[in-house]
C-alpha cells in the first residue's frame, strides 16, 4: 500500500473562485472539518494577502493535520531574511511553509521579469531561509508542465534548486490546466527521475476538465501528493475536486492509502458542508456525493438495480456516505413507484401503484415534477389511498400589489381559510407576493398549528413549462422548505404565478403537519412525550373536520 497525502487549498486556492467568499469563521470551521476528515495538509491562506488570513493562522486549532502558510518566492533584489512575504509566512507561525516558484522560462523572462539565474537564487534563498528557520517547506513549481514542454533543462534546475535548498516535497502544477492525462503521467516520471526519487506531488487545475484524471494519472506515476479543493473550487475553471481524487484513490483504486487509514463515509456530509458554510448551491450531478450521483428514473433502471444494485452502480452509494434515491416521472415505471412506497406498505396493491403512476403521468403531463418535490409526491400517495386528510381548506385568497407615494411598492395578501369548525381571515404584508401570501396564510393557522413556527421557506424556484404559450404559459413552482430536523420540496403548476406559488405552499406546511403527527405519535407509543401526543390528536381531529380532497389539484376558490 503506497500512501498517499492530501493537501487540501480550499481556503487558499478555492477561495479564488468565482463567487467563493469565506469569512474568518467560515476557515476556521472548515479547517476543523477537513482536520477530523482526515486531510493530512491544510493550507490556509497567504499571511501577507490579508488580516483575515493573517488572523487565520493565529486562531486556527486542528488536532492531526499539519496547516500551511503559503507565499511566494523573495522580490529581486532583495535578501530573503529582509523580504515581507518571508516575514509574513514566518509571523504566520505555520509549521509548514508552501512557497511558489516560476518553472517556465518564459514567465520568467516575460513576467516576472528576472534573469534565468536571478529566479534560481530567488528559489534557493527562499526555501533555504524557511528551511533554517525551522519550517517544512513544499515547494510549488507553478507552471511545470508547461515550463518542461518548453525548456526542460530550465524547468529541471527549478526544481533542483528547491531541493538543495532543503525543500522537503516538490509539488508539480498545471498551472494552466492545460495538459493531458498522458502528458502529467510522462512528465510526471521525468521530473522524479531529475529530482532523484525526491518525492513529488500533483496540483492540476480543471480548465480541461481533466483535473481529476490528471491528479490520478500524476499519483499512477509516483506522485505521494495530490493538492485539490472539496468541490473543485478555483480559480477559473476551478481545482482537482478533492471528493472524487479522494474517492477514487480510496474506493476505485487499489494499492493506496490515505486520510490515515479513516473512511470514505463521511465525503458526501464533507462536500455539502463547505457548500454549505460557502452559501452556495450543491452541484446535484457531482460525481460520487451529488443528489443524483446515485439517482434512478428510468423504469428499467429502477427494475434491475431493486435486483441488484450493480446493474446501474458502479459503487455502493453507503461507502462515501451517500444515498440511492428513486425518481418518479412520465419515465417511471411501476417499479419505481413500488421502491418509492415501501415505506407505505403498499407493494402489494398493484391497483393503488398504478393509481398512483397514472396520476404522475397526468400531472407532469401538465407540469409538474417530483423528482425535487419528494413531499408533494408523499401527499399524492396519501390523497390516491384515501388516507389524506387536509387540515385546513381555502376559502378564497386576494393578493394586491401597489405604490404608495409613487415611489415605494407595497404587497398585501389576505387569506381566508378554514380550520376544522372555525374560520380564519387573515392580512399580511411582505418583501413580494408569495412572500406576503406566505405571511397571512401563515397567521390564519398559527393558533392552531403553533409547530408551524420552526418551519421557514429556504429556496424558491420559477420556470415557465409551455414559452410558447406567452404571456399564458403554464408557471412551475418548486419550494423548498426546511425545520430543525428535515428538509423537504413542494411543486405547483397553474398559468397564475401566485395560484402556483400557493400549491407549493399549502404542500408545504400540508407535510410538515402531517410529518410531525407521525412523529408525534411514533413518541407517544414509545411513551416518550405525552405534550406530542396531544398535538398529533388535536391536529388530527382538525383534519377529520374538513373535507378530504380527492388527487387531483384544484384551481378553485381563487379571489
Amino acid at each position: 500500500m503506497r500512501t498517499i497525502q492530501i493537501y487540501d487549498t480550499t481556503l487558499r486556492d478555492g477561495s479564488q473562485g468565482e463567487g467563493v467568499n469565506f469569512s474568518l469563521q467560515d476557515k476556521l470551521l472548515i479547517a476543523e472539518r477537513l482536520d477530523e476528515m482526515g486531510i493530512d495538509y491544510i493550507e490556509g491562506g497567504y499571511p501577507l494577502s490579508n488580516e483575515k488570513d493573517a488572523e487565520f493562522f493565529q486562531r486556527v486549532k486542528v488536532k492531526d493535520a499539519k496547516v500551511c502558510a503559503f507565499g511566494m518566492t523573495r522580490r529581486r533584489g532583495v535578501k530573503a531574511a529582509d523580504d515581507i512575504g518571508m516575514q509574513a509566512l514566518l509571523g504566520s507561525e505555520a509549521p509548514v511553509c508552501t512557497v511558489v516558484g516560476k518553472t517556465w522560462d518564459f514567465h520568467v523572462t516575460d513576467v516576472l521579469r528576472v534573469s534565468l539565474e536571478e529566479n534560481l537564487d530567488m528559489i534557493r534563498d527562499s526555501v533555504s531561509f524557511l528551511v533554517g528557520q525551522g519550517r517544512e517547506v513544499i515547494y510549488d513549481a507553478e507552471h511545470f508542465f508547461d515550463g518542461w514542454k518548453a525548456n526542460p533543462e530550465y524547468a529541471a534546475s527549478t526544481i533542483q534548486a528547491a531541493l538543495e535548498a532543503g525543500a522537503q516535497m516538490i509539488v508539480l502544477c498545471d498551472t494552466n490546466g492545460g495538459s493531458m492525462p498522458e502528458e502529467i503521467a510522462h512528465y510526471t516520471r521525468t521530473a522524479r527521475d531529475a529530482a532523484n526519487d525526491a518525492p513529488v506531488g500533483i496540483h492540476c487545475h480543471n480548465d480541461c476538465d481533466l483535473a481529476i484524471a490528471n491528479s490520478l494519472a500524476g499519483v499512477d506515476a509516483g506522485a505521494v501528493q495530490v493538492q485539490g479543493t472539496i468541490n473543485g473550487f478555483g480559480e477559473r475553471c476551478g481545482n482537482a475536486d478533492l471528493i472524487s481524487v479522494m474517492a477514487n484513490l480510496g474506493a476505485k483504486k487499489t494499492g493506496y492509502q490515505l486520510l490515515r487509514g479513516r473512511s470514505l463515509e463521511h465525503l458526501t456530509e464533507l462536500s455539502r458542508y463547505v457548500y454549505e458554510t460557502a452559501n452556495m448551491f450543491w452541484r446535484d450531478s457531482q460525481p460520487f456525493v451529488g443528489q443524483s450521483a446515485f439517482a434512478h428514473k428510468g423504469g428499467m433502471h429502477v427494475h434491475a438495480v431493486n435486483r441488484a444494485s450493480a446493474s446501474y452502480e458502479h459503487m455502493r452509494p453507503e461507502v462515501i456516505g451517500n444515498e440511492r434515491r428513486v425518481l418518479v416521472s412520465e419515465l417511471s415505471g411501476r417499479s419505481n413507484i413500488v421502491a418509492l412506497t415501501t415505506k407505505y406498505n403498499i407493494e402489494h396493491d398493484t391497483d393503488l401503484q398504478n393509481r398512483i403512476l397514472a396520476e404522475v403521468v397526468a400531472l407532469e403531463n401538465r407540469g409538474f415534477q417530483f423528482e425535487a418535490a419528494g413531499a408533494s409526491f408523499d401527499l399524492l400517495v396519501r390523497k390516491c389511498a384515501g388516507t389524506f386528510h387536509p387540515h385546513f381548506k381555502r376559502i378564497k385568497y386576494h393578493v394586491e400589489v401597489g405604490a404608495v407615494n409613487g415611489d415605494d411598492v407595497v404587497t398585501e395578501a389576505t387569506v381566508k381559510v378554514r380550520v376544522g369548525d372555525d374560520v380564519h381571515h387573515h392580512v399580511a404584508e411582505g418583501d413580494g407576493p408569495v412572500n406576503a401570501l406566505d405571511a397571512a396564510l401563515r397567521k390564519a393557522l398559527n393558533m392552531a398549528y403553533p409547530n408551524l413556527a420552526a418551519m421557514k421557506l429556504v429556496d424558491y424556484k420559477v420556470r415557465v413549462v409551455n414559452g410558447e404559450a406567452g404571456t399564458a404559459a403554464r408557471i412551475r413552482v418548486m419550494i423548498e422548505s426546511a425545520d430543525e430536523s428535515d428538509i423537504w420540496g413542494t411543486v405547483g403548476v397553474s398559468e397564475n404565478i401566485i395560484e402556483a406559488s400557493w400549491m407549493a405552499l399549502t404542500d408545504a406546511i400540508e407535510y410538515k403537519l402531517c410529518k410531525d403527527e407521525k412523529l408525534a405519535a411514533v413518541a407517544s407509543t414509545a411513551g416518550v412525550d405525552s405534550n406530542a401526543a396531544e398535538l398529533a390528536a388535536n391536529q388530527a381531529d382538525r383534519a377529520e373536520k374538513v373535507e378530504p380532497v380527492d388527487a387531483s389539484v384544484s384551481n378553485s376558490n381563487v379571489s
